[in-house]
């Protein structure tokens, strides 16, 4: 028992992984901010396209 807990504290193999997950779940939060931020600015422009182009219909 005692030389597989030595064995499991020296092992490195899974706290590399675990710290690329992390890195992973870092850049997927960033990505998701950037995103919702472009959302909200998309919104606009096209809310401003649907817009101009009723405004046309009713001039025709």
């Amino acid at each position: 028992m005692l030389s597989f807990l030595r064995t499991l504290l020296g092992e490195t193999r899974g706290a590399t992984a675990i710290e690329y997950g992390l890195i992973a779940a870092l850049i997927v939060l960033a990505i998701m901010g950037t995103l919702r931020g472009m959302a909200g600015e998309s919104g606009g422009v096209w809310g401003k396209v649907s817009t101009r182009s009723v405004d046309a219909m009713k001039a025709s």
